[in-house]
């Protein structure tokens, strides 16, 4: 199941959600996203913590994309259950942003598939955000570290 929306989400229903979908699971491994006060930690000593964050996408396109990476997952993994709900709009520091859930009969493929999902959701998915810092705001890239966290699946069976 994919969803992209503005309204918060409640994590233990969406893990209800994985135990009712995939009875039979070993294991549910999720992990959830949420709005840092620091972009960098050089922010940090600089004293501009984040007084929001704005997300845009493309309705329709985000979707397709997000379907496409749950698919890709559940072609590597043995993926009983998926959940990735992902907001936008304007969150604040601290706000929940994304949920990344999977049911699978093994932890292993769990904690894989969920971590491949997130992965692809930072560099794949076409959101794209605005960070506020006190009076200022700026469109946020892509991290180094985001694009070599997902280039490791692409050498992974």
């Amino acid at each position: 199941m994919i969803q992209v929306q503005n309204e918060d989400f409640d994590i233990a229903a969406l893990y209800q959600a994985l135990r009712l979908e995939a009875p039979n699971a070993g294991g549910i491994a999720s992990f959830t996203g949420l709005v840092r006060e620091f972009y960098e930690p050089q922010d940090e000593k600089q004293g501009d913590a984040v007084r929001s964050l704005y997300l845009e996408h493309y309705p329709g396109m985000t979707e397709k994309a997000l379907a496409d990476i749950e698919a890709q997952a559940r072609g590597r993994w043995d993926v009983l259950a998926c959940r990735v709900v992902h907001r936008v709009g304007e969150l604040g520091a601290g706000e929940q942003i994304v949920y990344v859930g999977v049911a699978s009969t093994h932890r292993g493929d769990a904690f894989a598939a969920a971590e491949f999902i997130m992965d692809y959701l930072k560099t794949r998915a076409p959101f794209w955000k605005k960070q506020r810092c006190g009076e200022q705001s700026e469109w946020i890239e892509s991290r180094a570290s985001d694009e070599q966290a997902r280039a490791r699946w692409e050498k992974a069976p």
